[in-house]
């Protein structure tokens, strides 16, 4: 009788001999889902949101120029607080004031981007898996997860970074190992949304990846271990 594996025990063996399948299955977009504002309304948004950034769009914008943006993008939001853009906007502005090394010294910012980015992909993850979204917030949800991750992959790297999550309910805690985890999923969404240097830092950092590199590793030494010890005994 032939045994049938559930549809997560096909998954895992799915990533495990192909680690990247499950981390390249890209989001259906479509450009004709309507959007919870009129055309004229989203206009009208997304004019005001390049104004807002207008500040920190060239090489070296200086503080006052991104609390600017800052500024501004928190009146649109205030204004429609739909518009999920400006929230990851806002949090990538927020991010632009604290360079890695400060981020372990600022944990109060770190938690307002974190709530910052929840809010942007709240508002744009479909309701279903496997339904289509907009080019819009495909890009939003590309950019929110990829910024979530990289956070997230930062914090694991030492204990001191960990502390950057002291003040975002429900990561503070986290170890090491979660921390990393978290990172590769968020960073996997990233991917799945268009982001492709996030789609091969998942890769890179996925433990069915890793558990599949090892046994790669071990198999192939067994078979020339094998195949050495053959020869050996023909000649004998």
């Amino acid at each position: 009788m032939a045994c049938r594996l559930t549809k997560n025990d096909s998954s895992v063996l799915a990533a495990l001999f192909d680690p990247e399948s499950s981390l390249t299955c890209a989001v259906e977009t479509d450009d004709n889902i309507s959007t919870s504002s009129s055309p004229s309304r989203l206009k009208l948004l997304q004019e005001q949101e390049v104004f807002a950034l207008k500040s920190t769009n060239h090489d070296q914008p200086q503080p006052g120029e991104i609390e600017l943006a800052i500024s501004r993008l928190t009146a649109i939001i205030e204004s429609e607080r739909l518009y999920a853009s400006a929230w990851n906007n806002r949090a990538q502005a927020r991010r632009m004031l604290i360079t890695d090394e400060k981020l372990s010294q600022n944990p109060s910012c770190v938690a307002e981007i974190f709530k910052d980015l929840a809010q942007a992909i709240l508002l744009t993850t479909p309701t279903k898996a496997n339904m289509a979204v907009s080019i819009m917030d495909a890009r939003t949800l590309a950019s929110a997860h990829t910024h979530r991750g990289y956070l997230l992959l930062l914090a694991s790297k030492s204990e001191e970074n960990r502390k950057m999550l002291a003040n975002v309910p429900g990561l503070g805690q986290l170890s090491i190992q979660d921390l990393e985890e978290a990172a590769s999923r968020e960073l996997a969404k990233g991917g799945r949304y268009g982001n492709e240097r996030a789609r091969q830092l998942a890769v890179k950092t996925n433990s069915y990846a890793k558990l599949c590199g090892s046994i790669v590793r071990e198999a192939i030494t067994k078979e020339i271990s094998d195949f050495y010890h053959l020869q050996v005994d023909l000649a004998g």
